[in-house]
């Protein structure tokens, strides 16, 4: 039998996956952050860039300070980074100077573990990347190989890319991403042993989604396979297009005779905190979703599709949804195969909603989707169709991309945003527009505090407070007593 690790994903892709990333603020991270050092947790699965803007765009909350407050109130447990490619926040293919500058600011203010993927498995880029996090100060640098179904992508591609990146010697680790929850119970029965067998002695992870209901059950048969660490979520950022939640898990793993050695009381404790707070908040819970195999042919992660929906919804063209996803699997085709997780998803997503609401296919094509023909995200693992990659790049807007500026270096930018910023300042200016950053300034520290119990009372204060005429308000209820009473 296995003796299982977690690594917890709730404060990330738990509340990216089921609550669009914007669910958790710093001040309900940190109330929790205690209990979750407690319950022994491999790593906590805790940013990547994309989720530092959103701190500041949508919460106007500084991603330093709530990285720096976390670790401290975790100091045992090593927080993880996810690296996308060659980018941090903007879309734009950053240098390699920005990437190493980026990298260096994130392990000084408490990432300890970087989890490297390449949106195309691409080996060689995963190493590039391994070298920047290793010389910034990554302690503990993990090769994220994502999972696809493709004419390709078969055990024999993934052993291959596996043996490279552990043969390396860079990785301590390497785990196997499902970002579309894809990998049934049967190819975790081939996959796993086929990963485990080039990788040695770098241990393997398993992270997979709940999206159409399978990962539970891979879960379970990835580790009688042997594979020693999962990905969980607690609460009711578990299920729905997130993972597994934890709690049942490790109860299953139990059953099977799988030994998880964790505080159970503090599992306990975190599982309830993760359930009262989304019910406060007014969060959906995560639920794990029916089967549905026509996922094996779009592969649309869940956060996409739920994009996808709401855009759809908003020009009142729902019921075109099936054939958009009819569209996606003929675009990712025609695009080469690229793999379903983000950028690509966007690209693949966004070109095959246009060409079903345009006139014809192509009509308009994205500067994502015509950076990505023309090579900005590197090569895809399989040929473009000739046709649709001539229409690409024969067209004008493609010649003027072509002749668009190299980034510019760290001194030209630190000339035009100013020398008097912190070099944490400077990267969120660098990288995010100015008014962004202006307001999270102005909204001044993040809560640090969090009690799902008072939210009610608080929203009744608002309320009652925002209405004219009221002189005062008293809210009395058991032993609790409120009196406001407004100036003369």
């Amino acid at each position: 039998m296995t003796n299982v690790t977690l690594i917890d994903t709730t404060v990330r892709d738990g509340n990216q996956s089921n609550w669009g990333a914007t669910g958790l603020d710093t001040g309900m991270m940190l109330q929790i952050a205690p209990v979750m050092e407690r319950v022994g947790f491999e790593s906590i699965d805790f940013t990547t860039s994309t989720h530092m803007a959103v701190a500041v765009r949508f919460k106007k909350e500084d991603p330093w300070e709530r990285l720096r407050l976390f670790r401290e109130a975790t100091p045992n447990t090593p927080l993880s980074f996810l690296t996308t490619g060659m980018r941090f926040i903007s879309w734009e293919v950053a240098s390699e100077e920005l990437m190493e500058f980026a990298f260096r600011l994130v392990v000084n203010n408490g990432i300890r573990r970087f989890a490297v993927m390449d949106p195309m498995n691409n080996v060689p880029s995963m190493l590039r990347m391994a070298d920047l996090t290793r010389k910034a100060g990554g302690e503990q640098i993990v090769a994220a190989l994502t999972f696809t179904l493709s004419p390709l992508h078969d055990d024999a591609y993934f052993a291959d890319a596996a043996g490279k990146l552990a043969g390396s010697g860079k990785f301590e680790k390497l785990y196997l991403k499902d970002p579309g929850g894809l990998v049934t119970p049967d190819r975790a029965r081939t996959l796993i042993p086929a990963l485990t067998k080039v990788l040695g002695n770098v241990p393997l992870e398993f992270h997979s989604h709940c999206t159409i209901g399978l990962a539970p059950f891979s879960y379970l048969e990835a580790a009688d396979q042997g594979c020693p660490c999962l990905h969980t979520s607690a609460g009711w950022a578990a299920g729905g297009t997130g993972q597994p939640g934890m709690k049942m898990t490790i109860s299953n793993l139990r059953d099977l005779g799988h030994t998880v050695d964790v505080d159970d009381d503090a599992v306990a404790e975190m599982d309830a905190y993760f359930t009262s707070l989304p019910k406060a908040e007014g969060l959906t819970q995560g639920q794990p979703g029916e089967f549905d195999r026509a996922y094996f042919r779009h592969q649309m992660p869940g956060g996409m599709m739920g994009t996808m929906k709401r855009q759809l919804a908003e020009t009142k063209r729902e019921h075109l949804l099936p054939q958009v996803l009819e569209e996606v699997e003929r675009v990712r085709a025609e695009l080469g195969y690229p793999i379903m997780v983000t950028p690509f998803s966007q690209v693949v997503g966004t070109q095959a909603m246009l060409n079903v609401i345009g006139k014809e296919r192509y009509e308009t094509v994205p500067d994502e989707v015509t950076r990505f023909v023309l090579g900005r995200f590197g090569t895809p693992a399989m040929p473009m169709d000739k046709e649709v990659e001539a229409r690409i790049r024969d067209s004008k807007r493609a010649r003027e991309l072509e002749d668009e500026p190299a980034m510019a270096s760290l001194d030209e930018l630190r000339a035009k945003l100013g020398k008097g910023l912190s070099d944490e300042e400077f990267l969120l200016r660098a990288t995010m527009p100015g008014e962004q950053v202006d307001a999270m300034k102005a909204a001044g520290p993040a809560r640090r505090t969090y009690d799902p119990k008072t939210r009610p009372t608080m929203d009744l204060i608002r309320e009652l407070t925002g209405r004219k005429g009221l002189t005062s308000v008293k809210i009395e209820k058991d032993d609790f007593k409120l009196e406001l009473k407004g100036g003369a």
